[in-house]
């Protein structure tokens, strides 16, 4: 079989691909490796995506998106695109066990949490250590935590850490947040929230859980240990793109797909939409905007050359 669409990613942006191409009548697939949704699968509260005044929880919009894309036609498998083969007219889509032919790709695998890369922070994964407050924060009611980064996803999550811990420790590497206003405003007014700027966690410890962190500051180098049960970590992303590294599309220094206006990468025929691609933002609101470009951009470019 031929695909007119192959979607590698299920999130916001893949989803949103699958709707418009399927509902196109293009014959659509879309592969994901784990389950549809993406990083909104474990949104506590979507509370900046237009038409819900009081937000919505993240996974629920994913099963509404997962459902209407099914109910166009789209067909979503689950499996780990080891690579693409872009060098003919028609391109090659590589799992362990099958590869898929397709007409144009449309590449919406998104990105994973950074990690901080200190000792302790493997070791304690699971055990006090988390990327996920919603997955995860119920399991620290009526202790302290700590919350690391300064941008709009960690103080989101500290804010709603608030639900269960006792104290939530904000720690942050620079002088000042980079998170939204109507949130740094939040969290200063947020009497649970103790923010610690200018440091920097170096170690993670504890026996069989978490008892306490090393912190560092940047600017007085001075060491002090602060006692947590745990820590959650959210300074940033790094994109999923080992699959492409035998491809020839273009990728900035960071990692990202490099793509114009139209989703199109440096490969004809390939396109890239969502937290893959190099952009200014990166929200839902902006994923499904680019998986409807993107979508749009394969069937012109099908009408055009095949």
């Amino acid at each position: 079989m031929i695909y007119d669409v192959i979607i590698i990613g299920g999130g916001p942006a893949g989803l949103s691909a699958g709707i418009y191409s399927s509902r196109s009548r293009l014959k659509t697939l879309l592969i994901e490796k784990a389950g549809c949704g993406g990083q909104i699968a474990i949104t506590d509260n979507l509370e900046n995506y237009p038409g819900f005044e009081e937000g919505i929880n993240g996974f629920d919009i994913a099963v509404k998106m997962e459902k209407q894309a099914k109910n166009f036609g789209t067909e979503i498998i689950y499996g780990e695109v080891l690579s693409i083969d872009t060098e003919e007219n028609l391109k090659k889509v590589i799992l362990s066990d099958k590869t898929y032919i397709t007409k144009t790709i449309i590449i919406a695998s998104g990105a994973n949490f950074k990690k901080l890369n200190v000792k302790g922070e493997k070791e304690f994964i699971g055990r006090g250590v988390s990327y996920c407050a919603t997955c995860d924060g119920p399991f620290f009611r009526n202790k302290e935590i700590a919350v690391v980064g300064g941008g709009d996803s960690s103080l989101q999550e500290a804010l709603y850490l608030t639900k269960f811990a006792s104290k939530v420790n904000l720690i942050h590497r620079r002088d000042e947040f980079r998170a939204a206003k109507i949130l740094q405003e939040r969290v200063v007014n947020d009497l649970k929230i103790n923010v610690f700027l200018n440091t920097t966690i170096e170690e993670i410890y504890g026996l069989e859980t978490i008892e306490k962190v090393k912190l560092k500051n940047v600017k007085s180098q001075e060491i002090t240990e602060l006692n947590v049960n745990g820590v959650f970590i959210f300074v940033g992303w790094t994109p999923n793109t080992n699959f492409l590294t035998q491809s020839k599309i273009s990728l900035n220094e960071n990692g990202y797909i490099i793509t114009n206006d139209n989703m199109q990468t440096s490969i004809s025929g390939i396109f890239a939409c969502g937290d893959i691609r190099k952009k200014l933002l990166r929200q839902v609101v902006t994923a499904v905007g680019d998986g409807a470009t993107a979508s749009v951009a394969a069937q012109h470019y099908i009408e055009e050359n095949i």
